[in-house]
């Protein structure tokens, strides 16, 4: 402990497993390791696809490679914690290191928000407008919203590393998951964290909640369109082009609320739900978009055959 006057900072925090099932934690790091596997070849392939293949150099996919470095970023970012602990069981964390990993989850979490959103409004502009979507996201507006994107969640998040660092902490330093996560961090301290309650939620209701709004109402644009087509085959084909995308935002936003609730609300909720519901937020995701865009997306697919017949040939 680091002690100035009546100030008190722990120098490390250490890290939870999933409560109750400690002496699983090298069998239960089996399906952790597959998950992880599966999100770094995942994207990577994802990535290698988009990059090889100059039919899909175009918004739609543009966007998607975005989500898949954010995807790659959040993985990244707890693997060495998560597996460190299942592993080994290394469960210390220093202080400074703790408030670096929590920025950059949180930094990930909102950019792959704002990507979503950037993708409802891809599809909304394909659907509604296809003969001006070309014209409306040229490469450079494509770039310029992804450069927005980030910093968007830099600038935002900037302030949450020092509020938390000027807190007194005392007692208890066992944080709830195997990673360092805002609201975890903050309910240890023994200060008043009325400014970060308040700085946290406000930060979250104008980024994601404010996308998932937008998401939503992209959605309705979107159906209101495809309902004035003529036939119904043209419906399912315009439909057809947003399944994929409609997947990925439920697998992110379902479980980000529910965490983002049991958080601030969810004070008698098990330790063991509040410990799923995180892993199944910054563990799924990351491993399932590459999955539903390779199996929803026909010009992946076709593009990932071609690529895999040219390295048998």
């Amino acid at each position: 402990w680091e002690f100035n006057g009546s100030f008190y900072q722990p120098s490390a925090f250490l890290m939870m497993g999933i409560p109750g099932l400690e002496a699983l934690h090298p069998w239960i790091s089996i399906p952790f390791c597959a998950l992880y596997l599966t999100a770094l070849l995942g994207n990577c392939v994802i990535l290698f696809i988009i990059r090889r293949t100059p039919s899909l150099h175009e918004p739609m996919y543009y966007f998607l490679s975005m989500l898949a470095v954010t995807d790659l970023g959040l993985a990244l970012c707890t693997l060495p914690t998560t597996l460190g602990l299942f592993w080994f069981n290394v469960r210390r964390i220093a202080f400074d290191a703790c408030l670096a990993q929590m920025y950059f989850i949180h930094i990930l979490s909102f950019i792959e928000s704002s990507v979503l959103l950037a993708m409802a409004f891809d599809r909304f502009v394909a659907i509604s407008h296809p003969l001006r979507h070309s014209a409306i996201l040229t490469r450079s507006t494509v770039l310029k919203i992804g450069l927005a994107i980030v910093l968007r969640g830099m600038v935002s998040l900037l302030p949450i590393p020092f509020l938390l660092k000027r807190l007194t902490y005392c007692g208890r330093t066992e944080l709830s998951h195997s990673f360092c996560f805002h609201p975890d961090i903050m309910n240890l301290a023994c200060a008043d964290i009325k400014v970060n309650v308040f700085y946290g939620m406000i930060v979250l209701l104008s980024t994601v909640g404010m996308d998932f709004i937008f998401i939503v109402l992209s959605y309705i644009l979107i159906i209101r369109t495809v309902l004035s087509l003529t036939t119904r085959e043209e419906c399912l084909k315009a439909l057809n082009t947003c399944v994929s995308h409609i997947c990925a935002v439920l697998v992110f936003f379902i479980p980000m609320i529910g965490l983002s609730m049991i958080h601030r609300f969810g004070r008698n909720v098990p330790p063991l739900v509040n410990t799923l519901v995180a892993y199944t937020y910054l563990t799924i995701p990351p491993a399932l978009n590459p999955v539903i865009y390779s199996i929803k997306s026909t010009h992946i697919r076709e593009a990932l055959l071609r690529a895999l017949c040219r390295k048998r040939g």
